[in-house]
Order: structure tokens, then sequence, then C-alpha cells
């Protein structure tokens, strides 16, 4: 499966004594493994700056990428705790899109690592065969519509994520009411 790369880090790091923090080198392994074979750019920082076809945003330019990278890192780290599961991985869905900070694969690699970080704040892998990045890949206009919304707010200094949050639940729910059907042989 494509995701089979985000269980194995987290059963990695769901071992007991073990504590969270996301980190630049966990980005990187996840990118990789998302387009292996794919590019020969897997796991860097694109070198240059970028256009992203059909969207208005304009990805900030490439020398800013690192740094932009550490503070998203950052504020899952320092908000582990106090925000919601479902905020945290919006955030690191919409913020690893805005940044943009690969050559090719950043929509793979920021559902990957948002779905990463869902399962760590959880403590487990999620149950559940649709999961949450290949419903949202399945479907990419309501993904695509949260993250114009997201930065729309965010260009106007505001962080709003809630129609990610909204679009990360239901498929939330989407996921474990499949493994509901499972669990109870209704499927």
């Amino acid at each position: 499966k494509q995701y089979d790369h985000v269980v194995a880090l987290v059963q990695e790091w769901t071992m007991p004594d073990r504590v969270f923090k996301l980190r630049l080198s966990m980005i990187y392994a996840l990118q990789r493994t998302a387009l292996a074979g794919l590019t020969n750019y897997a796991g860097m920082f694109r070198p240059g700056d970028v256009t992203i076809a059909k969207s208005a945003h304009k990805p900030p330019p490439a020398y800013v990428v690192p740094e932009l990278v550490e503070e998203m890192c950052d504020y899952i780290n320092e908000n582990f705790a106090s925000k919601s599961d479902v905020h945290l991985a919006a955030y690191v869905l919409w913020r690893l899109n805005w940044i943009h900070p690969f050559v090719d694969g950043n929509g793979r690699t920021s559902r990957a690592v948002s779905y990463f970080v869902l399962c760590m704040k959880s403590g487990n892998v999620l149950p559940g065969k649709k999961t949450i990045p290949e419903q949202i890949a399945n479907n990419k206009r309501p993904y695509y519509v949260a993250l114009e919304a997201a930065d729309k707010a965010w260009a106007e200094n505001r962080l709003d994520l809630s129609e990610l949050e909204d679009l990360l639940s239901a498929a939330l729910a989407a996921q474990l009411a499949d493994y509901h059907r499972t669990a109870t042989g209704q499927s």
C-alpha cells in the first residue's frame, strides 16, 4: 500500500519510552519512501523556486524552505499535548503544502506526514483499510478547496484550518467506520 511507510514509522515511534518529536529526518524519510522510484530528488528540498499548476498560491523562495519546515515542526512539537489530533494533522497538511518544499510529491508527502502526526497523536496506527490519505488522493477537489481556504486566511494574517479540520474529521470517521464494518463482519 502507498502509505505502509507511515505505518512502519508509527510502529517504530509508538514503542514504550519514546517521546515523539516531529523532525526533519522523519519528513525526509516519508518523502523518500512516498516517491521511491519516481524521482532522483526524493528526500531533498527543492533547489529553486517553483509554481503550482492551477493554484494562485506562490510558494516561498527556496532559501527559506528549511527554516519554514523547522518552524512547522516546532509548532507541532510545542502544541502536541495541547491541540487536538485533527488540528495538528490539518496544520501539517496545510503548512507543508503551503511551503511546497520538494521538487515533486508535495501533496503525497503532506498527506503522509499529516497522517503520521494523526497516528502519533492517537498513539497507534489507525484501523481501517480506506485510510485518510487514500480517501483524499481519490477525491482531491475538496482537499484543494480546503487548502485554498487556509491559504486565504493566512494571507489575511489568520490561521484558520476549519475546512481542513472538517475534511480530516469526516475522512477519519469514514476510515473508522470502514474498520467497524470489517470488525463486525459487515464487509
